[in-house]
């Protein structure tokens, strides 16, 4: 028997994936009976903070993993891809149709046992994959810990809120995409300086919920809009409400800001702010939000909100195929080990259940290669510096650099300007990941 627990997304992936290669597997995850500060349900792979698995470039860092996973079979994936959502070149989903689509898959599999209990001590008698998220309990945190010897370590993650959809005036706002790419499927609110201006006063003297570990640092990647604008006047321009690229119909030209809306459920009656994650109060969410025009009447379905999340010191505990390197039978996955995003923890679940696939079959570990965007996830995690460590994404700056003259960037340069670089650079990525990666799946099962 292999013993996971936390059904997110790393988890359900890991369950999938021992399952489906013949052992016998135990599910525990505490929700519903016991819940966390941002989950709603009880369903597996519940997405909290958006609906969205990024961009679907083929050439890009989360484009190259797609592919990754989808060679291997990735369940989240296919259900990611079977109930997605216009998002123009990004796949994002139908959180609940996604969520009942991993729950049903998982609990109909007969090689899936699956039990509502909370865990404060692993029983390491048996294989287990520890996938219990960034919102750990403080008992299974504190048993980690101790076991390792290593402290735990913590960051603020913040959610958007959504809107009804019949609730954005569509007089004012406009359905497109930034240059058009992917269809017309963000809602568009136009701000012109003014409008900024008084939105921008009253985000900055907005009521904020206090934290309570004021030492946490945020999570840079996620911080909420009340803290870059309080970065500068300008930040939010540059940042979620960069208007480049989106032509107001009513004008023919950019908007000075602007405020877009992803779709967040299949039937399209739900929007989400896109980068608008937040710990506004309740009522200031309201009042402040109102004010981007197009949203003066908006409906809230869901506020925004903040938590606390944990990860561990990567590289001080674990090796590149996510085991802990001073206790047996125990790896970590998904965002407790140090990933950030939902591909992301989806895709180290996945490499935890084969880690943990070679171990019960005798198998010398193996990690991935260090040229797939997996592999070299994985490897920054294993070698980073622990001074320095922080949740990581998926980057094309994790891989070893191409071959000198393997992309012609002087001449790509000339012809199509960095933009052309930067793709032939992704496309010489791809090709040299996906590859590896077929070269590793064909002798995987060799001992080595």
């Amino acid at each position: 028997m292999i013993h996971i627990i936390g059904a997110g997304l790393a988890g359900s992936e890991a369950a999938w994936q021992l399952a489906s290669r013949g052992h016998q597997v135990r599910v525990s995850e505490m929700r519903p009976r016991w819940t966390t500060p941002a989950h709603t349900t009880g369903q597996a792979a519940e997405m909290v903070c958006s609906n969205s698995f990024k961009s679907d470039d083929p050439n890009s860092a989360t484009g190259i993993l797609k592919a990754e996973l989808r060679r291997m079979d990735s369940l989240i994936l296919s259900c990611a891809e079977a109930t997605r959502v216009p998002a123009g070149t990004s796949l994002a989903v139908d959180r609940e149709a996604f969520s009942r689509a991993v729950t049903k898959a998982l609990k109909d599999h007969p090689n899936i046992q699956w039990e509502e209990k909370q865990i404060a001590a692993p029983d390491l008698s048996f294989p287990t994959i520890l996938a219990t998220g960034p919102l750990t309990t403080d008992p299974l945190a504190d048993w980690l810990s101790t076991i390792t010897g290593s402290n735990r370590l913590h960051f603020y993650d913040a959610i958007a809120p959504i809107v009804e959809r019949d609730s954005v005036d569509m007089d004012i706002a406009w359905m497109a995409a930034r240059y058009d790419k992917g269809g017309a499927d963000f809602i568009n609110c136009p701000l012109d300086k003014d409008q900024y201006e008084r939105f921008l006063d009253a985000l900055l003297s907005a009521d904020r919920i206090p934290l309570n570990d004021v030492d946490t640092p945020y999570f840079e990647a996620c911080l909420p809009v009340e803290v870059m604008a309080d970065r500068g006047r300008e930040t939010l321009r540059h940042g979620p409400m960069k208007p480049v690229g989106l032509d107001d119909p009513r004008t023919g030209r950019w908007p000075h800001a602007v405020v877009q809306l992803r779709q967040d459920t299949l039937a399209g009656e739900h929007f989400n702010l896109v980068g608008f994650q937040t710990r506004l109060k309740w009522g200031a969410q309201k009042d402040v939000f109102r004010l981007i025009p197009g949203l003066e009447h908006a409906e809230f379905v869901r506020f925004g909100s903040i938590h606390r999340n944990t990860y561990v010191q990567a590289p001080a505990i674990m090796n590149s195929t996510l085991a802990v390197k001073s206790v047996s039978n125990l790896w970590l996955a998904g965002q407790l080990s140090g990933v950030e995003g939902y591909l992301e923890s989806a895709a180290g679940g996945l490499a935890a259940a084969l880690s943990v696939d070679r171990a019960v079959r005798g198998l010398d570990p193996r990690a991935f290669p260090t040229d797939t965007v997996l592999g070299g996830l994985l490897h920054y995690l294993a070698h980073a510096s622990s001074k320095d460590f922080g949740p990581t994404n998926a980057m094309l700056g994790l891989l070893p650099p191409l071959p000198e003259g393997e992309v012609d960037i002087r001449g790509l340069k000339r012809a199509g300007g960095l933009r052309a670089v930067k793709q032939a650079k992704g496309q010489a990525y791809r090709k040299r990941s996906l590859a590896s990666l077929e070269v590793f799946l064909a002798s995987r099962d060799q001992v080595r």
